[in-house]
């Protein structure tokens, strides 16, 4: 009877310290907000609208190094060692960074330019292809409370039937966070993303065959 009593004791204290057990924390998934337009002014942007109507262009899925295809949040600890990369542990994006932003560009460049923006040169010939190479996704912290991100990429417009490289351009945009966290770095990249969104969209016109 006695020994019962025991167990019964070991049981209950057992049961008594089990909401003492950390349970696991959710991960926070994130994508780059809304699209929005920077400029109050769309003139620049649809200046050579009607030219560009005539024209159609195949952006293709946009391409990343190694380490950033994938959909973890990366961050550098300038102050103490630069060369190192971390990741968010519970959060992340909701797909890799160069999916987000392939469709982000393709949405702003048929609602600003008016072109004829094809996603898969299989299904439909196209004038132009479009190329995106991701380069940089990171948040670099100056010290433990002060960071900024860092986007950049490289695009090349090329002629399709000849495969010649009509232009190219290496973009980079710098954004401060507003907080030391995962939160801050998906702000700032957002609107990073859009700010280049608009400078791709600028650099089509002007680099365009059709002016």
């Amino acid at each position: 009877m006695i020994r019962i009593l025991q167990l019964l004791l070991i049981c209950s204290l057992i049961a008594g310290c089990a909401p003492l057990q950390k349970t696991p924390t959710a991960t926070s998934t994130y994508d780059f907000g809304v699209l929005y337009p920077l400029n109050n002014e769309p003139a620049a942007s649809q200046a050579p609208q009607l030219q560009l109507q005539k024209k159609s262009l195949l952006i293709t899925d946009v391409t990343s190094p190694a380490w950033l295809d994938n959909t973890a949040i990366h961050y550098r600890l300038i102050y103490h060692n630069p060369a190192q990369t971390f990741t968010y542990r519970n959060s992340r994006w909701i797909a890799t960074p160069a999916a987000l932003f392939s469709q982000q560009l393709r949405n702003r460049v048929a609602s600003q330019l008016d072109e004829l923006v094809i996603k898969d040169g299989s299904t439909a010939k196209s004038d132009r292809m479009l190329d995106i190479e991701l380069k940089e996704l990171v948040q670099l912290f100056e010290t433990a409370t002060d960071s900024h991100v860092v986007f950049g990429l490289r695009a090349s417009l090329i002629e399709r039937n000849s495969r010649k490289l009509l232009a190219q351009k290496d973009f980079s945009i710098s954004e401060k966070a507003p907080s030391a966290d995962a939160a801050g770095a998906v702000f700032a990249m957002s609107v990073a993303s859009n700010h280049l969104l608009n400078e791709l969209v600028d650099w089509l016109n002007a680099v365009s065959p059709d002016n």
